[in-house]
């Protein structure tokens, strides 16, 4: 199968799925070789609890392609991701999560909507099987992303991704701690496409991202990437206070909204609450950008790599703890 594509690499962030890495490995390895002779995997370990790093060793020894990273830290998702991506070699990147969900028998499809000419391809699942409370969530997330960024692909949205490596120069200097891929992939190009496929059971473990994650996740999305939160809270701000002046006013000119000489005290205590409510708003907000903007001064690293396996001189990360220092 040709495609035109000299070189592939495949970021795999990897997080306590020791498991599943040789199987995933495998049918990699066996996709890409007659569709890609020239191929990279690389396997980015996020600090995981079990033997994962252990396991990439081994099967960094057993195949040639495979290159691995392990993090001094857990660091998010995004950010073993975007290791990875400023670590890869190749023309095009694919990434995949470690859990087997995406199969890489779905990768030529991502890779063929690719040579079409768009810059980015996801791969949306036909039906996602996260189980009803990720799956909720994921919806959530989306919709804040399309509603804060102003981004209609939002919805098709995926870690099952395929994209032109040089998408990576527009956000070479970006160095803050919060990380979403997607919403830096938006700031470097508008072409976007989605094909449609699989998306398997888990049959090992259980997802690593809990109800606080991808709060977490939401939040760092909605206010390291846009203004929309400042601006909803001073929107809040003015109708709240537009409605508690038209409150007050029925209050002292409308016969029947007080009585026995105390006025109004339930529209009093409900304009408090309404204005308080929206100040605390506001300050939260305001402090989740302070907090941002205070850790990006400090130097907080988006990532440090710990180690590194089968590691080439073309694919080489740019800070390690051993080049530090440390």
């Amino acid at each position: 199968m040709t495609l035109g594509i000299k070189r592939v690499s495949v970021v795999v962030p990897v997080y306590n799925s020791a498991a599943t890495l040789a199987a995933l490995v495998e049918r990699l390895t066996t996709v890409l070789t007659p569709l890609v002779p020239e191929h990279e995997i690389l396997l980015v370990d996020d600090h995981s609890v079990d033997d994962s790093w252990e396991r990439v060793r081994d099967l960094a020894d057993r195949y040639p392609a495979l290159r691995g990273m392990t993090l001094s830290r857990n660091y998010g998702q995004h950010n073993a991701v975007l290791a990875g991506v400023r670590a890869a070699s190749g023309d095009v990147v694919v990434t995949v999560d470690d859990d087997l969900q995406h199969p890489p028998e779905e990768i030529p499809l991502l890779l063929n909507a690719l040579t079409e000419g768009f810059d980015v391809v996801y791969g949306t699942p036909r039906h996602e099987r996260h189980g009803w409370r990720r799956d909720a969530a994921s919806r959530a997330s989306k919709w804040v992303m399309r509603l804060l960024l102003g981004w209609r692909q939002a919805p098709a949205i995926s870690d099952f991704r395929a994209f032109r490596t040089n998408l990576r120069e527009g956000f070479a200097a970006s160095d803050g701690p919060s990380v979403s891929f997607d919403a830096m992939l938006s700031w470097v190009t508008t072409s976007f496409c989605a094909v449609p496929v699989e998306h398997a059971p888990r049959r090992v473990g259980r997802s690593n991202y809990r109800l606080g994650s991808l709060l977490d996740y939401g939040i760092t999305m909605a206010t390291s990437y846009s203004t929309a939160p400042m601006r909803l809270a001073t929107i809040a701000g003015g109708i709240a206070g537009i409605a508690g002046a038209v409150l007050l006013v029925l209050t002292l000119a409308v016969p029947g909204w007080h009585a026995h000489g105390v006025i109004g005290m339930p529209f009093v205590a409900g304009l408090v609450g309404v204005l308080g409510g929206a100040q605390l708003v506001a300050v939260g907000i305001a402090g989740e950008y302070l907090g941002r903007l205070y850790f990006r001064s400090i130097g907080r690293p988006q990532y440090l790599v710990r180690d590194q396996v089968g590691v080439t001189r073309e694919w080489r990360p740019a800070r390690t703890l051993d080049d530090s220092g440390l």
